[in-house]
């Protein structure tokens, strides 16, 4: 029987082989030396797992064990194992799994990570309703990148956004100084304004005193 260590050994005996130190140095610096890297584009990382993925998609069952084992690696690529692993497995995931994803998302925090495991929460919204309560009090944390998950959760979701939760959201998160939460405010904006133009037209002439340079540049970009 595999265990996860044995599927976390087989994933870095491959990442050890394929190491690429110069392009290492040029991803931990893009990332501001926050974390060490091996070196491997998305392509050739991602093929290293394929097959571990795909069974594990087969077996219906999230390896809690094996996710802890990545993300606690010193290596970026293995927090890119783990948001991976939740896209693939995100029919899977439950209510109840957002403790262990919140552990994720409170640590090694930065925008590559906070970025990829937003929808892998907001979507389980689409099987829970609790999720809407949950992203709104996420949307007043102390933690700005919690901050930003609550803020961009529903990105992507086009005519299936929630817009009384979105604003609501929005509205909580006026008034930061910090620019990944009024970027992540505009981006939300730019994003729902492909599908429906006239309600983000409409939010900005509610709040336009009241929103941040940013956050306006970036809702306004499609309009």
């Amino acid at each position: 029987m595999t265990t996860y260590i044995d599927k976390y050994q087989e994933i870095k005996e491959a990442f050890e082989l394929l190491r690429d130190e110069d392009n290492a140095k040029k991803m931990s610096s893009y990332m501001r030396d926050k974390f060490k890297y091996y070196g491997l584009p998305t392509p050739k990382r991602k093929a290293v797992y394929k097959s571990i993925l795909n069974k594990e998609k087969k077996a219906g069952a999230v390896d809690w064990g094996f996710l802890e084992k990545c993300w606690n690696d010193e290596f970026r690529e293995f927090q890119y194992v783990v948001m991976d692993y939740l896209v693939a497995m995100q029919k899977f995931l439950k209510y109840d799994d957002v403790a262990a994803i919140e552990r994720f998302i409170r640590s090694k925090q930065w925008w590559d990570t906070i970025d990829g495991l937003d929808r892998i929460v907001g979507n389980i919204a689409f099987i829970d309703s609790r999720i809407n309560d949950l992203m709104l009090k996420w949307s007043e944390d102390d933690d700005f990148w919690v901050r930003r998950i609550a803020i961009d959760h529903q990105l992507c979701r086009k005519l299936d956004t929630n817009v009384e939760l979105l604003e609501k959201i929005l509205v909580n998160n006026f008034g930061s100084s910090e620019f990944f939460i009024n970027k992540a405010i505009g981006w939300s904006l730019r994003d729902y304004s492909k599908s429906n133009p006239e309600w983000v037209r409409g939010f900005i002439e509610r709040y336009r005193d009241k929103m941040n340079p940013v956050s306006l540049k970036e809702a306004s970009k499609y309009l």
